[in-house]
């Protein structure tokens, strides 16, 4: 028979406890993208839970000038399922993206670079450097 992960953890006493705060996080989370402002909901999280403390990560700055404007209200809501919220602390935290790949602009040849470019081509014996700069004047955007 399959047990997952969590009949393991929840057998353990220390296990336990970890399982519990993250259930708590799990709730507290739920309960945040339920009450918080629907512009600021994504860019913010909650990242833990001490001492009745809500610690918040937010994206940028704005966010957390915000949500520390609205931290009483906040807390009242988030209070209201039955976990005691005597705080707020927001701290801001870009969330890290694993995959994130940039593009590069292509940037235009003056026609200085194109001229010496072309002639150094027409020096070269043939063979691969010969043809790589064909290709790379073929390809290059032309600065006018």
């Amino acid at each position: 028979m399959y047990y997952g992960p969590e009949h393991y953890l929840s057998k353990d006493a220390t296990a336990g406890r970890v399982m519990a705060h993250a259930r708590l996080l799990l709730k507290l989370s739920r309960r945040f993208e339920a009450v918080a402002p629907a512009a600021l909901r994504d860019l913010a999280h909650v990242a833990n839970y001490k001492s009745g403390m809500i610690i918040i990560h937010a994206d940028n700055g704005a966010v957390a000038v915000k949500l520390r404007q609205m931290s009483r209200r906040l807390c009242d809501e988030l209070s209201q399922e039955g976990c005691e919220c005597s705080d707020i602390e927001v701290k801001v935290q870009p969330r890290q993206t694993l995959c994130q790949s940039s593009t590069s602009t292509p940037r235009p040849l003056s026609e200085m670079a194109q001229s010496m470019l072309s002639a150094t081509r027409d020096k070269l014996p043939e063979g691969p450097l010969k043809a790589a700069l064909s290709r790379l004047l073929c390809r290059a955007l032309i600065k006018e």
